[in-house]
């Protein structure tokens, strides 16, 4: 039987994701966490055969909790979960170690095909994640520019295209004014931008927004 651990910030998500398994999948035991640092400690103590990641958390990016994860325990499938589109994170996702990627309005049927294929030490690629990894590792060396990024600026990033002023920025994500406007100059730089219009236009283009 198995034992999963479902993170989400979402109390009436993890709810109906814990009755879609316990109907569906042969379950032991399910375990909730409802930010980042809850889903530590209790992978730390417990061992986990399959677990269910929210990418947007409180306190604690889904990808930052996913690379802990990671290091503490790199045998544990990670499936990750969003409302957003998977071609926005599986590349991110699957090179940070996650076993699978699906999106929230998926069907229920999904999620447990998903559940079942990564904790049988499979991986779960939906159509949209699948053409998202060929399109990143055919591009090789000329990558578009957003996959050069590391975590932490993909997420100011994000935000920075989307209208947040570096203050909204800061206090979104715990951070001091002048560490966010650090993170933005440099991701100005990698991208070769010049200002916060043009990234909200590379960000639609590249549909990392909407």
């Amino acid at each position: 039987m198995l034992k999963i651990l479902i993170v989400d910030d979402h109390p009436l998500i993890r709810r109906g994701l814990r009755q879609i398994l316990q109907e569906s999948v042969h379950i032991g035991l399910v375990k909730e966490a409802s930010d980042g640092f809850e889903a530590i400690e209790m992978a730390t103590v417990d061992k986990f055969d399959v677990i269910v990641l929210d990418i947007s958390l409180p306190g604690k990016d889904g990808m930052e909790v996913l690379r802990d994860l990671k290091e503490m325990a790199p045998d544990t499938p990670v499936l990750m979960l969003s409302i957003q589109p998977e071609e926005q994170y599986a590349l991110r996702a699957f090179r940070l170690g996650a076993s699978g990627c699906l999106n929230k309005s998926g069907a229920p049927d999904e999620l447990v095909q998903a559940i079942r294929s990564v904790a049988s030490g499979g991986t779960y690629v939906s159509a949209a994640a699948s053409e998202a990894l060929v399109s990143g590792i055919k591009s090789g060396d000329g990558r578009p520019p957003h996959l050069l990024l590391s975590e932490r600026e993909h997420q100011v990033m994000l935000l920075l295209a989307g209208g947040a002023t570096v203050g909204q920025v800061a206090i979104k994500l715990n951070l001091s004014v002048k560490t966010v406007s650090t993170y933005r100059a440099r991701i100005l730089e990698k991208m070769n931008l010049a200002n916060n219009a043009q990234l909200t236009q590379y960000a639609y283009r590249h549909k990392l927004i909407e």
